[in-house]
């Protein structure tokens, strides 16, 4: 599996980062089966490619920082209170383009060390897997909390790593995955608490004027807003998260 991921990595930094050489195979419709072995494994490999990239966007929110990304944004909407505003695809390719931009030089060091040296035929394809799948471990570890790597250590039975490189992706990532979502959770918290107290004063001051019938979170809502504006919010919020990756 995370062999076919390797794959997909490469494809994608190839076409990123400006392999002009690399060969795209050609696809047959033909109904009659292939004459020969060579044709076989051609069709077999566009069936692996085309399987490649419907799985591809899985394997992004896995690997990188767009899950944090995408519920921090999510959270920010819902202590706002503007329902859906911003909308929710304009969220997700906010936090899309974020996400490239933090993983860059992730990717950059994984094509110069892995996927250009297997290109040009200098390395196998072996030691490209390994070399292009070191700098995102490194990156997920770093990222990673040392609790989520044990409970998923103890689940398999297997003993303590002395090296990254004998921490198996296959428990890397359900491990950076939890990481993340227990990171996107506490700044979600942290985000709610100034939009709390804010629904708590406006509710007090109506109830002590006696209009219990109107809604606070309508009387809030642009108190809200104003004060986000006013303390530059997303420059403040996005330059946060981005510093919050080691």
């Amino acid at each position: 599996m995370f062999r076919i991921f390797l794959s997909i990595l490469m494809l994608s930094a190839i076409s990123l980062f400006g392999a002009d050489s690399v060969a795209i195979p050609t696809m047959n419709f033909e109904l009659s089966a292939p004459k020969t072995p060579e044709q076989l494994v051609s069709s077999l490999n566009v069936l692996v490619l085309l399987t490649l990239l419907f799985l591809a966007p899985s394997m992004v929110l896995v690997m990188t920082t767009f899950t944090r990304f995408v519920i921090v944004f999510g959270f920010l909407r819902q202590a706002l209170g503007t329902q859906q505003v911003p909308p929710t695809q304009l969220l997700v390719m906010l936090g899309m383009i974020l996400t490239f931009f933090v993983m860059e030089p992730v990717g950059i060091k994984a094509y110069e060390d892995g996927i250009k040296p297997y290109i040009e035929e200098k390395i196998g394809y072996e030691e490209a897997f390994d070399k292009t799948a070191l700098p995102f471990k490194n990156f997920m570890i770093r990222n990673t909390r040392e609790k989520d790597l044990a409970l998923f250590f103890r689940i398999r039975k297997m003993q303590n790593p002395t090296t990254i490189a004998e921490v198996p992706l296959s428990i890397i990532i359900p491990a950076f995955v939890i990481s993340e979502l227990k990171t996107a959770f506490e700044i979600g918290f942290l985000l709610f608490l100034p939009f709390l107290v804010i629904d708590m004063v406006v509710a007090s001051i109506l109830m002590s004027m006696g209009m219990m019938m109107l809604p606070p979170v309508m009387i809030a809502l642009p108190f809200k807003i104003l004060i986000f504006i006013l303390i530059d919010g997303w420059n403040l919020l996005i330059g946060n998260l981005i510093a919050s990756i080691k």
